[in-house]
């Protein structure tokens, strides 16, 4: 009796397609903006969390543009990483950091202060940006295969 193991043969993730990608990346990205400027017309909840929802959102379509081939939670966790280290950034205050921060673009890449809530928020994001990526790759697969 051969008790030889055999080798599983593991299949290679899908690559995700970066075009589709990256318009989901301008999508939420425009969102987020629009969640900011038109926040007075939104309901107060929604006006106040979802640009921070968003914002890891974006994180995780722009790791995943990165990085096509990932794993979809190795890619949620590295967002959340990315999104909570930036949080947390925000308690180190240095006068070049704050200057950075002032500008337009530095207070949407950066932020303004550190909030417990947006830990929350970013947790959102990422799950949602989980969510939808399988939904994507799902829709993906079965357009290819049939």
């Amino acid at each position: 009796m051969n008790t030889r193991a055999v080798p599983m043969r593991i299949r290679p993730l899908p690559m995700r397609a970066r075009a589709t990608y990256i318009r989901v990346l301008l999508l939420t990205i425009a969102m987020g903006l629009g969640s900011r400027r038109f926040g007075a017309m939104l309901p107060t909840l929604v006006a106040k969390y979802a640009g921070d929802v968003l914002w890891a959102t974006m994180v995780f379509w722009l790791l995943a543009i990165a990085w096509p081939g990932a794993a979809r939670l190795r890619l949620g966790a590295a967002a959340l990483t990315v999104a909570w280290a930036v949080e947390c950034s925000q308690l180190y205050r240095a006068p070049w950091l704050d200057a950075l921060r002032a500008t337009a673009i530095g207070a949407l890449v950066l932020g303004q202060g550190f909030l417990w809530s947006d830990l929350l928020c970013y947790g959102v994001g990422v799950a949602l940006a989980v969510l939808v990526d399988g939904l994507l790759w799902r829709t993906a697969a079965s357009t290819t295969s049939g």
